[in-house]
């Protein structure tokens, strides 16, 4: 059994920015595909960013391309989403994954049911 713990989020302004971090116990990640979702109230989880288990490969859903950025230090076992220019929109509980498994396809790194651990969440809200 893996415990991952998330932190970061809050409150900010539109245009503002916020860093969220994410980190298993007792267990380091190198080995594992790690990714973010969201869910905003009344609306389904969507796929935020990933990386593959190398870090080699990195996606993100296009409404977050420019803005978020994911990144891990295996050193210090710790996963990061940075988000800058924070729009309205991207209100949401956010959630990280980690996945045993070492594809590096979109296809297959966006889909939440390939992830076998998951954080209990991080609400994030922004303002106008």
């Amino acid at each position: 059994q893996v415990q991952v713990i998330e932190s970061g989020g809050g409150l900010a302004q539109a245009g503002g920015s916020l860093s969220l971090s994410c980190a298993p116990k007792r267990r380091a990640f190198s080995r594992y595909a790690m990714a973010w979702f969201r869910q905003a109230p009344g609306k389904g989880r969507e796929f935020v960013a990933a990386l593959d288990w190398s870090a080699e490969y990195s996606h993100y859903v296009d409404s977050v391309k420019g803005r978020f950025t994911v990144s891990r230090d295996n050193a210090k076992n710790t996963m990061y989403l940075q988000m800058s220019d924070l729009k309205p929109d991207d209100t949401a509980t956010y959630y990280c994954a980690l996945g045993d498994m070492y594809a590096r396809t979109y296809d297959t790194l966006s889909r939440p049911e390939n992830y076998n651990y998951w954080g209990q969440g991080t609400q994030v809200i922004v303002s106008s």
